[in-house]
């Protein structure tokens, strides 16, 4: 697979994207140069064998790291359906993480998503007002995001909700983004339009649910790197994964 760094268990990483429903590897999607699930992968893929060497994540309230899973299926409070599977799940004495994370698909166009009416049921509780309330806002569009996709976050804070009130912990919806450059197949520039509205409605969805029982943290890639850069035993993991991917804003 030449998009797993040679010093990473691939084993591990290919077992984890194979029983996940994104079809990463078998669409090739997984070896673009523009892949988001690649870099996700290659970046947490090497605290698989050795969660506690993980850093708490910059700005995320969580403690010292017990696990780590890549595609981690966070799953609603019903039977059937579609759960949500996040890019990576992190677990602490006290804290489920969930990171979502994007790379170049904030920039591309949107696609069109929704909720089912699956979603309205009184089963979240009091302390995910703002987040039940943001998505009837999005249903009924009174609130409307193109470079970011919200319905998805709050999808995401849903499920983290129903498993982090199953282990009796704290729950944190982590977003992991980059702000590129350029694009990494033609060499063509971002619109930098793009990256600043991006930035901007990541602003709102913070301000929108600030306060719930999920706490939400955007996190930079390029800050989450600079943070591993500083320790030395996460160095060369670091610059293995910047001369893999190149800028990331």
């Amino acid at each position: 697979m030449t998009n797993i760094l040679p010093h990473l268990p691939a084993d591990r990483i290919l077992a984890a994207l194979s029983r996940s429903p994104g079809n990463e590897l078998r669409t090739g999607k997984f070896d673009s140069p523009e892949s988001s699930a690649a870099l996700v992968a290659n970046g947490f893929g090497a605290f698989l064998t050795r969660p506690a060497d993980l850093p708490p994540l910059p700005g995320v309230p969580m403690g010292p790291v017990l696990s780590v899973e890549l595609e981690a299926e966070m799953r609603f409070p019903w039977s059937g359906g579609r759960n949500p599977w996040l890019d990576v799940g992190l677990a602490t004495a006290t804290t489920l993480v969930g990171v979502e994370a994007r790379r170049y698909e904030p920039f591309r166009p949107a696609k069109a998503t929704g909720f089912a009416e699956v979603y309205d049921r009184p089963v979240w509780g009091a302390q995910m007002g703002r987040y039940t309330r943001l998505m009837a806002d999005l249903v009924a569009g009174r609130v409307a995001f193109q470079a970011l996709d919200a319905v998805q976050l709050v999808k995401d804070a849903l499920a983290l909700r129903t498993q982090a009130e199953k282990q009796a912990k704290g729950a944190v919806l982590a977003y992991l983004y980059a702000e590129p450059k350029v694009w990494a197949k033609s060499g063509k520039p971002v619109d930098p339009e793009r990256v600043r509205l991006h930035r901007h409605e990541l602003a709102q969805f913070a301000g929108l649910v600030k306060g719930d029982q999920v706490v939400f943290v955007p996190l930079r890639w390029a800050d989450l790197l600079a943070d591993w850069a500083k320790r030395p035993a996460l160095a060369a993991h670091v610059a293995a994964l910047r001369g893999a991917f190149g800028d990331l804003g």
